[in-house]
């Protein structure tokens, strides 16, 4: 455990030097937090073994969790990969840098650590300048889960990392609120017909466009114990904040009504409501507390909101008994991995 994280803020005047100085870190041995365009990840060399086994320390992650390994070029995909399908090369092309991981045959280099034992390994390229230049400076893939104590709500601002990780990794890169706020798509292309193992920033259809027919191949609640997982998201809890999380699903009105129900029985038992809602439910109710979702028909508002939101509401400073989630939230492209993360936090799930 560090005694001390480093907090880099990076800017334009000090690009070069921060990216040297975290690129060191890694170079060595060490742990650094850094922006994606997704959420913030936990970087470590993938094929130090010693290297990647830190990352796990510092989440308290299972062992059996396979971690997603981030390359800054398809040279560095030709040294961890092999039998790579010309299918996944047309999804490389169309989204690559972006929020996709591909899981693909793994070579013998990358270690058991790094892919939770599996034959396979979990491949992105992602769309974000100090994520690309840092990998590209440490001169090797770096494993990066997101930058959270496993399980928590995922980290969408270096603030968020500071919270869960301050003294367990020797440093996080501040490169502010990240764009898209929900983790990778996660699709197994080493079958002949690709499975979706995790929804994230490519929606399902935009998949389809290119590769035909797809599977789905999760489902919204965590797999069972002792079954083997190929992709990150599929086991144990996840995105939970530490206070109750109860889910309203269903059409705006009926959601709006359900939720007013449910504020005025917790309320009676003097308990302190915190809301988590679209803005077009926020016309009809109200709480001790809201943070907003955003538009209820643009996801990409309520994914960048969501984790931000649940980390708000969960806040010591707000001092709320439970939280109550809109989930009236269009379920479309990104908006399909906002439910599945809303359905994986909620302790109690309700159909208005």
């Amino acid at each position: 455990m560090n005694s001390k994280t480093l907090v880099l803020k990076i800017g334009k005047n000090n690009f070069e030097d921060t990216i040297s100085r975290a690129a060191h870190i890694l170079k060595q041995g060490g742990t650094v937090a850094f922006p994606t365009e997704t959420v913030y990840g936990l970087g470590a060399d993938a094929l130090n073994p010693d290297a990647v086994r830190k990352i796990f320390e510092a989440k308290g992650r299972p062992a059996d969790n396979p971690l997603i390994v981030h390359i800054a070029s398809m040279d560095s995909l030709d040294k961890i990969a092999t039998d790579i399908s010309p299918i996944a090369f047309e999804l490389m092309d169309a989204f690559w840098p972006g929020p996709l991981t591909l899981v693909l045959k793994r070579k013998d280099v990358v270690p058991d650590i790094t892919t939770g034992g599996l034959d396979t390994v979990a491949v992105r390229m992602p769309d974000n300048p100090v994520a690309l230049a840092l990998i590209r400076e440490a001169g090797t893939p770096l494993a990066a889960p997101s930058a959270n104590t496993s399980g928590r709500p995922s980290p969408t601002t270096a603030g968020h990392v500071i919270s869960d990780l301050s003294g367990r990794i020797d440093a996080v890169i501040d490169g502010g609120a990240v764009e898209v706020g929900v983790e990778s798509t996660v699709l197994d292309v080493t079958s002949d017909v690709p499975v979706i193992l995790r929804p994230g920033g490519v929606g399902v259809e935009e998949i389809r466009k290119h590769v035909g027919e797809v599977v789905i191949g999760y489902t919204d609640q965590a797999v069972g114990e002792g079954e083997v997982v190929r992709s990150p998201g599929m086991k144990y809890t996840h995105y939970s904040p530490k206070t109750k999380v109860v889910l309203v699903e269903g059409d705006g009105r009926a959601v709006a009504a359900k939720m007013s129900e449910l504020i005025e029985s917790y309320s009676e038992k003097n308990m302190r409501v915190g809301l988590l809602i679209t803005d077009e439910t926020a016309g009809h109710v109200s709480a001790d507390e809201m943070y907003s979702l955003g538009k209820r028909d643009v996801p990409e508002d309520a994914a960048r909101n969501l984790f931000a939101g649940l980390r708000y509401l969960d806040g010591r400073d707000v001092n709320i008994n439970v939280i109550i989630v809109d989930g009236s939230v269009k379920c479309d492209g990104v908006g399909v991995a906002v439910l599945n993360r809303l359905r994986k936090a909620a302790n109690e799930l309700i159909e208005a």
